[in-house]
């Protein structure tokens, strides 16, 4: 069974999508809709800007969803999905794709969501961190156990977790993950603390927005980063996409269960190759590629 998988956050990279726009008439008419939608010109950005440009938050989730819908959707009689799921702000880009939300709505949705996780990011100081070597028990109680705000974040792969928190909170847990033999616990350069408390403001703000938008049946069902659980109901979809800016990524069991339901041919849509490369730790049987145009 053919499942696709679509990258978060960090997958970014100057010049993403100038290829697809220049191949494609499709292409160029959707990034030039997004455009309009967005109010400002993404596309002079991704083909041209700078990598600072491109790490602001409001750019960098818009600049990924488009890239991974728009390489998507130009694939055409290619892109056969049995099942999607998506790594975070992925999951928006796997809705539009399974035909659960429009382009229009996935995009709106998405800048929503980066402007609400922006204005969180600034109200307190945070961070996250990245712990390698570790058993998802041991992080899971070093947290537990420190006063300040911090918690398992995403769950990407086994003895591969990320933690989130205020900043006093993250560092009190490389240290102690450090002393405890973590392979590697490092301080990571992001914005604030996703899927931790407090991304609270955001995750209200977002709510608003996504229980007013028009979500189907999609084509297939996707498997959410809340549960890790297939879904194809419309309204628990919803409640998952809400619940998910304050809970952790269950990348794992995402993955897990997409290969217990039989997923043998794993192709990554969007920048990098990041989650190919988490399936294959998993199972060295599965096949995995990255999509492209042809």
């Amino acid at each position: 069974m053919n499942a696709y998988v679509f990258p978060g956050q960090g997958a970014q990279y100057v010049g993403m999508g100038k290829d697809l726009f220049e191949a494609s008439a499709k292409a160029k008419d959707m990034f030039n809709k997004a455009n309009s939608i967005l109010k400002f010109k993404i596309t002079d950005i991704m083909f041209g800007g700078t990598e600072d440009d491109l790490k602001q938050t409001n750019v960098t989730q818009p600049a990924i969803f488009l890239h991974s819908v728009i390489l998507s959707t130009v694939m055409g009689e290619d892109f056969k999905p049995d099942m999607v799921a998506g790594h975070s702000l992925g999951e928006f880009s796997a809705l539009v794709a399974n035909k659960t939300l429009s382009f229009e709505d996935g995009l709106k949705l998405v800048a929503k969501r980066a402007a609400a996780m922006q204005k969180a990011c600034e109200v307190e100081p945070s961070t996250m961190a990245a712990i390698i070597g570790l058993d998802d028990e041991v992080v899971e109680k070093i947290c537990a156990g420190i006063k300040e705000i911090v918690v398992p974040a995403n769950y990407n792969s086994p003895g591969q977790l990320v933690v989130s928190g205020s900043i006093k909170g993250v560092e009190e847990a490389v240290a102690k993950m450090n002393e405890v033999g973590a392979k590697r616990a490092l301080m990571l350069k992001v914005g604030g603390a996703f899927h931790s408390s407090l991304m609270e403001p955001a995750r209200v703000e977002l709510a608003k927005a996504i229980n007013s938008t028009k979500f189907s049946k999609g084509s297939c069902p996707i498997y959410q980063n809340v549960t890790g659980q297939s879904v194809t109901d419309p309204e628990i979809i919803k409640t998952n996409l809400i619940a998910q800016l304050t809970s952790p990524i269950r990348w794992t069991r995402i993955m897990q269960n997409m290969i217990a339901d039989g997923a043998n041919n794993i192709t990554e849509v969007g920048p990098g190759k990041v989650l190919q490369g988490l399936f294959k730790k998993i199972d060295r049987r599965i096949q995995t590629q990255s999509a492209v145009i042809e």
